[in-house]
């Protein structure tokens, strides 16, 4: 089966930059993927992805090393197989606030006799390779959102639910649930105080910390803590701040119009 290579870049200690698809399509997919990074999440829960999207996305960043990531819109057991029959080397689930959260996430993503994932993986072994089956259930990565109240009282339950390979925080999700503003990097201090426990719990359990981020300083500041898997903005976010800076700098120094005759 084909190397999960973010399993292998964990276990040698480093960090993933992971890149975040919202436009729903192949070509900025690919596009995006030829750049270089680490792993790139499709996302079906916020802004325009759907399943049919979301497919030839996964084939075009299967033109490149990186690893195809898709995070659900919910912990429900259909989209998850689906998601992972159509090649997804990672999921990451939303809202995962108990340990039976937690438990499902896990039965749901991974075959007979640890899961109870349904057998169908038609384009996965055309990604994954034949022997897809016998391995997928030890390569295939499983993230679980933590970004509410509700999980941080539950932590410890869910991060030591086996087979759990990493978290996600959320950090607007979960400043909000904290009564903190909606921000991705210079969060209130309720909230970064939330992220480092959530981020030690982790370590302690073996389990591997990922967190949404705005800016790279915001981003290599969390890998220097500790953080291994760290998204830094998205296609979207990424072509509208570049066409911005193209056009202040045009604006800034557009001529004057002429008042003059010849």
């Amino acid at each position: 089966m084909r190397e999960n290579r973010l399993r292998t870049l964990w276990k040698s200690g480093g960090a993933a930059v992971n890149g975040w698809l919202a436009i729903p399509n192949s070509f900025s997919a690919e596009t995006m993927a030829h750049q270089g990074w680490d792993s790139l999440t499709i996302d079906l829960q916020h802004g325009m992805v759907d399943y049919q999207a979301m497919v030839p996305m996964l084939q075009a960043i299967s033109t490149t090393d990186t690893v195809p990531v898709v995070r659900v819109p919910w912990l429900e057991p259909g989209i998850l197989m689906k998601t992972l029959d159509a090649g997804a080397y990672g999921v990451i689930c939303p809202m995962v606030n108990t340990r039976e959260d937690a438990q499902k996430l896990i039965a749901y993503t991974h075959y007979a006799p640890r899961g109870t994932r349904s057998f169908g993986p038609v384009r996965a072994t055309l990604y994954g390779g034949a022997d897809y089956a016998e391995h997928a259930n030890d390569t295939i990565v499983t993230f679980a959102m933590i970004e509410t109240a509700k999980a941080l009282d539950n932590l410890d339950d869910i991060l030591s639910v086996e087979g759990l390979d990493a978290i996600y925080i959320g950090p607007s999700d979960l400043s909000l649930a904290l009564g903190c503003r909606p921000v991705f990097d210079d969060v209130d201090p309720k909230a970064a105080e939330a992220i480092d426990h959530i981020l030690a719990r982790a370590k302690a359990h073996g389990v591997v910390a990922g967190i949404h981020n705005g800016t790279t300083d915001g981003a290599l500041a969390r890998i220097a803590k500790g953080f291994q898997f760290v998204t830094v903005s998205s296609d979207a976010r990424l072509m509208a701040a570049g066409a911005q800076q193209v056009i202040a700098k045009m604006r800034a120094n557009k001529a004057p119009a002429s008042t003059g005759g010849y």
